[in-house]
């Protein structure tokens, strides 16, 4: 496949980039969502929240799932995929599973993630990084997925030196 026509995959986890980085310009952490149905149309998308709404809970794939669960059946949430960022955290991992979603194709693991802010000096998050599995073992989910790791590794950089210039590392 050429550079030229990106898989759908591919075009997806871009997107969930793009808005990553709104959220990192909008002064929020970098996490962007995106919610697909089997067929491939874009049904949701959204980005994290959590500092412009101030509600620590405003992450992107939450928003996600309360689309889901007032729009979709439940054969369509089976069906339908995230496409995200970062691997959700256990909160939005337990939602996912309860809202019965399907499969999570996520740029960035947890566990890298958490390596990351590890070797830049910033705490740990305020829950365990873990896999999402963990949470919702019966959730199939992709993660990391090259080179879209890399290119968030970037964005999280760009968040973790406005951290620590702000003193919030």
């Amino acid at each position: 496949m050429s550079a030229e026509t990106p898989s759908i995959d591919q075009r997806h986890l871009q997107r969930c980039i793009a808005l990553a980085t709104e959220a990192l310009e909008n002064g929020d952490d970098p996490f962007g969502s995106v919610l697909v149905a089997a067929d491939g149309a874009v049904l949701a998308e959204a980005m994290n929240r959590e500092i412009s709404d101030a509600d620590p809970t405003a992450h992107p794939e939450m928003a996600l799932v309360r689309w889901a669960i007032a729009h979709l059946t439940p054969e369509q949430r089976a069906t339908s995929t995230v496409y995200t960022s970062g691997e959700h955290c256990p909160m939005c991992a337990g939602a996912h599973g309860w809202a019965g979603l399907g499969r999570i194709i996520a740029a960035a693991s947890a566990a890298q993630l958490a390596e990351w802010r590890a070797s830049w000096g910033l705490p740990a998050g305020a829950v365990a990084a873990m896999p999402v599995t963990d949470v919702a073992p019966g959730v199939v989910i992709l993660a990391p997925v090259p080179p879209f790791d890399a290119q968030m590794r970037e964005v999280h950089r760009r968040a973790a030196s406005r951290a620590l210039s702000e003193g919030d590392g």
